[in-house]
């Protein structure tokens, strides 16, 4: 093992400003999509809509059914100042865990639209706030809450997105499968799926949903030199029976995106835990267990989820395979395009 491997500064790279996508590919499945072949170690680049022709024949395909929320609101404090609140996540039924532009101090109060207030009741020291929401006076709980932000709320594009959400985004920032709301950014390997696509790959392939409500977190840049010194964030997950008799099984696995392949592998690391929190970080020193096969977007410099690509292809590959990504002109992060491993 190289010790570059594990060196913050291996995962950098630069990245033209022309290639973070700003919008979705039209239609989604017409982005493009690199296939890297592990095994003759052969790059070809095609278009998602010819993703069926490179799946392995015998492999089960796990996705995650995850549903982002309108988790962006705008509020003003009592005494008029406006405030940007992103929830990130619930912490229990009341407590939810937020990140607030401006100013405030336990107690504060925030005023949105529709009689939803909500009480900052904690600072945390790395910035974020603990808020309770209220309606009409009365206590929320973290569920109820959801019907009121799809009203009023924005959907929280990722912070490289530098425009405000539309229309469009309500749809499009969202995968076809999605169900169940709680993540604050889409996993966004599965947003290439068209409807129809969907269905053909699930005919022709067994499959199953985990859940892994996508937090904030998957943002943050690994500041640490040594990445293992890098504190993981957690999220919520649920694996469904489905999913659950899929990954006892001794089927090759297809992980649609980052955030089913740490469900998946937190999973095969904990195996009498269906549901919880989990905060496993993948890493060519720290590889996966129980995913055979990696779809997933082009990922930020620095970050986690680059690291979690380099565990399947190695930190050199990884390398080779995002130089020839920029040179191909492929689009990056969110709404970007695709990267098959086999």
């Amino acid at each position: 093992m190289s010790s570059k491997e594990l060196l913050t500064s291996s995962y950098d790279f630069d990245l033209p400003q022309d290639l973070i996508a700003l919008h979705p590919a039209n239609p989604r499945d017409h982005a493009k999509l690199l296939v890297y072949d592990r095994a003759t170690d052969t790059i070809t680049h095609t278009f998602f809509y010819d993703l069926e022709n490179y799946l392995p024949k015998d492999v089960a395909l796990i996705f995650n059914d995850t549903k982002v929320i309108k988790a962006r609101l705008y509020g003003i404090k009592q005494s008029g100042g406006k405030i940007e609140l992103l929830i990130n996540k619930a912490l229990n039924a009341y407590d939810v865990h937020v990140y607030i532009r401006g100013k405030v101090k336990p107690s504060t109060l925030i005023f949105f639209t529709e009689a939803l207030q909500a009480k900052v009741i904690k600072l945390n020291e790395d910035g974020s706030r603990v808020v309770n929401f209220f309606h009409n006076k009365e206590k929320l709980r973290f569920e109820d809450i959801l019907p009121i932000i799809d009203a009023i709320g924005h959907i929280p594009l990722p912070p490289y997105i530098q425009r405000d959400d539309n229309k469009e985004d309500e749809s499009e920032y969202q995968s076809v499968f999605a169900k169940k709301e709680g993540a604050v950014a889409a996993p966004t390997a599965s947003l290439h799926f068209t409807q129809a696509q969907h269905e053909r790959v699930c005919k022709k392939h067994k499959h199953a949903y985990v859940t892994l409500h996508v937090g904030s977190g998957t943002f943050k840049p690994v500041e640490a030199e040594i990445i293992t010194e890098h504190p993981m964030h957690s999220e919520y997950y649920n694996i469904s029976e489905e999913a659950k008799h899929l990954l006892d099984s001794d089927l090759k696995i297809l992980s649609i995106g980052t955030t089913s392949t740490r469900t998946i592998e937190y999973y095969a690391r904990h195996r009498e835990k269906t549901r919880g929190e989990a905060n496993l970080f993948l890493h060519p020193h720290n590889k996966p267990l129980r995913v055979n096969h990696l779809l997933t977007n082009f990922h930020l410099p620095k970050s986690t989820l680059l690291m979690l690509v380099a565990s399947f292809a190695g930190l050199k590959k990884t390398q080779e395979l995002y130089t020839e990504a920029i040179k191909n002109k492929y689009r990056f992060y969110s709404y970007g395009d695709a990267m098959l491993i086999l």
